[in-house]
């Protein structure tokens, strides 16, 4: 059976979309070190409003605006000092006809509506500073101007309040969001449970050292895994030989143990195909996508488990966990899809007129050379800073023609 690449998508839509909206639920501390990146599972309101109380933005002096509303160059205004309010001290009470000191951050005093910067003053700086318990306050500070009503002053609730949503279900977990929720008095943050993902990559020739002739480092297992963690996922790997007993057996105990399994390499026509052999018998579905690279795809479902099964080349399976997987992914994580941008071919682009191609490419001011199609070419791949989508029917574009590029790598 074939297909092209939006009814594959699709096909694997419907079968992930159940599973991540089954993830149950979790609570974390404020200060998880796993919170950053992950999605909120409900609504989560303050307990506390930011501020949580009326305080000083400015070291200085508070005061009724009141008394010092006639205060001028020429008629300048001392007022004797009362106690010292610093930041963490509870609140005091500045008696009629006083200033208080007051550092920033701190409660404003009980009485006074307004903060004069100490520089402001014209002393300039603060004399002898004395805090409730430590004796009587002595001296006086000047001014020269009125101070207006709630200047320097923020009040308690200015940013949120008490009960206010801080942050809705759904949600993706920045850490200036984590501050706000922290500053709100939350303790414990409800989220989605991390997808539990196994890659399985299968081959003989990947069992070996990397010496020897006709074997070759597995490179898809750490590819792949560092690209679903980039996702928000729970990544497990595993290495299993051409055995397609084995590798059933083996895939249905993983089953119960994991929300997806990732199947890599195994499905294509060729004999020893140990994937398709060891799936299709389980009702798995195997099929070619009008796609280059990545045409062979396969999936399944063991125990209401879905196993999505890429091809081995590790172009191939990149760019399959991009087309196919990363969708959903982006959706359980609450990240935004990719955004196109326009750029002029740097050369002329061949492509196959019965597949949808996707190149890797290099962009250079405003321009972007696509690069070979090898499904092999991994270096390609990691070197490249974006993709180009050719769609199915176009043989060729000449040097000079806008196209959409999507960024990578970044």
């Amino acid at each position: 059976m074939a297909c092209n690449l939006e009814e594959h998508r699709a096909e694997i839509a419907a079968l992930l979309d159940p599973v991540i909206a089954a993830l149950d639920h979790e609570t974390l501390p404020v200060d998880a070190a796993d919170l950053p990146g992950r999605v909120t599972a409900a609504g989560v309101h303050a307990l506390l409003p930011i501020p949580a109380f009326t305080n000083s933005q400015m070291d200085g002096y508070a005061a009724r605006s009141a008394e010092l509303s006639s205060a001028s160059d020429e008629h300048p205004i001392a007022l004797p000092l009362g106690f010292t309010a610093a930041a963490g001290d509870r609140q005091i009470e500045l008696l009629p006809g006083t200033v208080s000191p007051v550092m920033t951050g701190a409660v404003i005093p009980a009485g006074a509506d307004t903060v004069i910067p100490v520089e402001a003053t014209t002393e300039g700086t603060f004399g002898q500073l004395v805090r409730p318990g430590e004796g009587t306050p002595t001296g006086t500070a000047t001014f020269t101007t009125p101070s207006e009503p709630g200047r320097f002053i923020r009040p308690a609730g200015q940013d949120l309040q008490a009960g206010a949503l801080v942050a809705d279900a759904g949600a993706r977990l920045t850490p200036t969001l984590i501050g706000a929720l922290a500053a709100s008095g939350v303790r414990g943050v409800p989220v989605r449970r991390k997808l539990r993902v196994l890659v399985c990559t299968t081959g003989n020739e990947l069992m070996g050292g990397t010496s020897e002739a006709g074997r070759i480092p597995d490179s898809n297992s750490p590819m792949l895994a560092a690209a679903l963690r980039g996702y928000g996922a729970q990544v497990d790997t595993l290495r299993l030989p051409d055995d397609a007993q084995a590798l059933g057996l083996a895939l249905e105990a993983q089953a119960r143990q994991v929300d997806l399994i990732l199947t890599v390499g195994g499905i294509s026509a060729g004999a020893y195909e140990v994937v398709r052999e060891a799936l299709a018998p389980r009702g798995g579905s195997f099929h070619h996508v009008a796609l280059q690279p990545g045409g062979p795809q396969g999936f399944a479902q063991l125990d209401g488990t879905p196993a999505l099964c890429f091809p081995g080349n590790p172009v191939s399976a990149l760019l399959s966990l991009e087309l196919f997987l990363a969708p959903a992914l982006r959706r359980q994580a609450a990240l935004p899809e990719p955004v196109a941008e326009q750029f002029e071919l740097a050369g002329e682009v061949h492509s196959p007129a019965g597949k949808h191609q996707v190149r890797r490419a290099l962009l250079d001011e405003g321009t972007v050379q696509v690069l070979d199609p090898g499904s092999h070419l991994i270096h390609d791949l990691a070197r490249a800073d974006a993709l180009v989508h050719i769609p199915v029917g176009i043989e060729h574009l000449a040097a000079g023609t806008m196209i959409d590029v999507w960024r990578m790598n970044v």
